[in-house]
């Protein structure tokens, strides 16, 4: 925080942080409806009380994280990868376990790129770790940090709150991974394969430099609804590839065009919080569409499916109107 910023109220700051908590995992596995609790409101609700520790914390602490040590995006995405590894191949151990899903179309992702020498598929290490960046976690912080642009690039919580966030996670992570280790568990090589590289990432985001607010390149940086919509296409890339190895290459050529461009873009003077907004808002809307031609795992009402498919579209669309508004404002 510059000398010449007054302390925002705490109740502005915790309110920022709960938003966070609730976004991150109602985008990681509420919004493109793959499981049949989307047809069950309630159900939803009362998840949150275990999504919102697994998922809401860590994308509270990745931003924390970056925002105290004055770093910014790359710090954000490499510390999302870490947990994103961490979480689909030490927590409920998805990377790994063949029968994750008792669904015939677990095996028609899961095998076309399966290695088994690593027990992984290539596929699903693509998949989970970038939908768990994307999703999970940078694009949350994106829409939050642009609801509230007045503290985007100040911590949020004093010690206190970081600690609770520390212990949630850790009973979260717990309850999960106590759930599904009854059913499998990886090897003690898998697991700390996993352990090693998520700490190499974690390294990584803290050996880069630290941002200089308001320097950077010059040069032309595409207005927002490009950049939004350029998004749009990569991502909606990303999700849509087929599970054999022609797929996967073009799910990691988009991904790595979509991180190149930011990374070249954000470099620059011109690129501001509504090119932010931008990018996490195409996130949002890319998976909010898809979820009306996704069909849930088990059994499940069209209608109720339907219908809560369209609710949070709606809420994202509101959501990001209402960010773009207050960009306006500042």
């Amino acid at each position: 925080m510059t000398s010449h910023q007054a302390p925002a109220p705490a109740r502005i700051r915790i309110g920022a942080a709960l938003g966070l908590l609730l976004l991150s995992p109602i985008c990681a596995e509420y919004l493109i409806g793959y499981d049949q609790i989307v047809s069950h409101p309630a159900e939803m609700l009362t998840g949150l009380l275990v999504l919102g520790p697994l998922y809401g914390t860590v994308a509270v602490l990745i931003r924390e994280a970056a925002r105290r040590t004055g770093r910014g995006w790359p710090t954000m995405l490499l510390l999302g990868a870490a947990f994103g590894l961490i979480q689909a191949g030490v927590i409920d151990q998805s990377l790994f376990h063949p029968d994750f899903v008792p669904e015939a179309s677990w095996d028609h992702d899961r095998m076309p790129t399966f290695i088994a020498g690593l027990g992984v598929s290539v596929k699903h290490v693509v998949g989970f770790v970038g939908g768990h960046v994307v999703w999970s976690f940078c694009a949350p912080i994106g829409i939050v940090e642009s609801c509230a642009p007045r503290i985007a690039d100040r911590p949020w919580l004093g010690r206190v709150g970081v600690i609770t966030m520390i212990v949630l996670y850790g009973l979260g992570a717990l309850v999960i991974f106590k759930e599904h280790s009854e059913r499998f568990l990886a090897t003690p090589a898998q697991l700390g394969t996993i352990a090693l590289c998520a700490l190499g990432l974690i390294v990584t985001a803290f050996t880069l430099p630290r941002r200089s607010p308001g320097r950077g390149s010059d040069g032309r940086v595409p207005p927002p609804w490009v950049v939004g919509c350029g998004a749009v296409v990569l991502l909606g890339a990303h999700q849509l590839s087929s599970p054999g190895w022609g797929g996967v290459a073009l799910n990691v050529a988009a991904l790595a065009l979509a991180g190149g461009a930011l990374l070249w873009w954000s470099g620059r003077k011109d690129w501001g919080p509504s090119h932010v907004l931008a990018v996490c808002g195409a996130a949002l809307v890319v998976n909010a569409a898809l979820s009306f031609v996704v069909e849930p795992l088990g059994d499940t009402s069209l209608v109720a499916k339907y219908g809560a498919n369209a609710a949070l579209m709606i809420v994202v669309m509101v959501m990001l109107g209402w960010a773009r508004r207050r960009l306006r404002h500042i």
